[in-house]
């Protein structure tokens, strides 16, 4: 018979062993890396996707890979209204995507005419700490949304087939027909300064330019003018009138779950890629000009007070909005940017 100090021994050592196993279960569940799918809408070689990359790259290392991003671009998962959904569910963790008004009418803020024709005033309106920011993160929050940072993509302007007249004169008929989004913040200010308008899917504003149907188009930076609408526009008037941006975006269920020690992490290298965005795009909207010079586009251009007419003309018709975005909402508005405008005068 075996002696019963066997079994105590082996009961020990089985006890032991058991230990040792929940302990290093319980720490290989500790260590287990927080996984985030990162959903853009860019192509991989687009430098908003360059910044994606640092960030997942930056954020891992200084987590020490407690937080591993993986970045996928070009609408992977999703075109951005459904990509925005998922954010909402916390299917997808985090995007850098257009800002999907149709979940809220009042984030067409963003692309309301008139408001800024200078990257200074760009800076000063996507301040993390100013109000502009601070609105778009409030109309996000209330959809399950955390906005990290807004992502400047570049300034916008009109391409046209034709010269149009008098560009910047808003009292006068300009002789073309524009497309525009879908958006009542673009037809209010255009048609306010004497601009005809037809809204386009952009899938046929190619073909619509090619056969007639519009004269030009508006509502897109520089750089996607040129990608998508080079080969047609003959003509492009950089009027800076508005902002191509994106919002760099979290599930606030994922954010809610993190330590404030990376959620500081995580903020600071959003905003560190969000301030290099106004620098880029700058840039690469000079670099898209002289390409569309040697491409054979004529490219008009202005100083800040050669537009403040037609800004101002876009501005006269913002209370139009009031309706849609609400009064008070956008009295705030009109304060906070006759500010900006001041410190920024040139």
């Amino acid at each position: 018979m075996l002696h019963k100090g066997f079994f105590r021994f082996f009961a020990s050592s089985f006890a032991a062993a058991a230990l040792m196993l929940l302990l290093c279960c319980a720490q290989s569940a500790q260590a287990a890396p927080v996984i985030l799918k990162f959903a853009g809408q860019n192509p991989p070689d687009h430098y908003a996707t360059t910044s994606m990359n640092e960030i997942a790259k930056a954020v891992e290392k200084k987590t020490d890979g407690r937080i591993q991003i993986k970045v996928y671009p070009a609408n992977q998962l999703g075109d951005y209204s459904l990509v925005y959904e998922e954010l909402i569910r916390g299917t997808v963790e985090m995007a850098a995507i257009s800002f999907p008004s149709q979940f809220d009418s009042r984030m067409d803020l963003i692309y309301v005419q008139g408001y800024t024709s200078s990257y200074e005033q760009v800076a000063k309106v996507y301040d993390p700490n100013g109000w502009f920011f601070k609105k778009m993160d409030e109309f996000n929050k209330a959809l399950g949304v955390k906005l990290l940072g807004m992502y400047l993509e570049g300034m916008v302007g009109i391409g046209t087939v034709k010269e149009m007249r008098d560009p910047l004169n808003p009292k006068v008929n300009h002789g073309v027909q524009l497309r525009i989004p879908n958006m009542d913040v673009f037809k209010t200010a255009l048609e306010g300064a004497k601009y005809r308008t037809i809204s386009i899917p952009f899938a046929d504003v190619y073909q619509s330019m090619q056969t007639g149907v519009c004269d030009g188009d508006t509502g897109y930076s520089i750089v996607a003018a040129y990608t998508a609408l080079g080969d047609v526009i003959k003509n492009w008037y950089n009027l800076n009138k508005n902002t191509e941006c994106l919002g760099i975006m979290i599930s606030a269920k994922v954010w809610d779950k993190l330590s404030d020690g990376d959620k500081k992490i995580l903020q600071e290298e959003v905003n560190k890629q969000a301030a290099l965005s106004i620098k880029n795009a700058e840039a690469n909207d000079k670099k898209y000009l002289d390409l569309m010079r040697k491409k054979g586009i004529k490219v008009h251009t202005y100083t800040t007070e050669q537009l403040r007419p037609l800004m101002e003309a876009f501005a006269a018709t913002w209370g139009q909005l009031d309706s849609t975005k609400g009064k008070g909402l956008m009295d705030e508005f009109r304060t906070e940017m006759k500010n900006i405008l001041n410190s920024t005068k040139q």
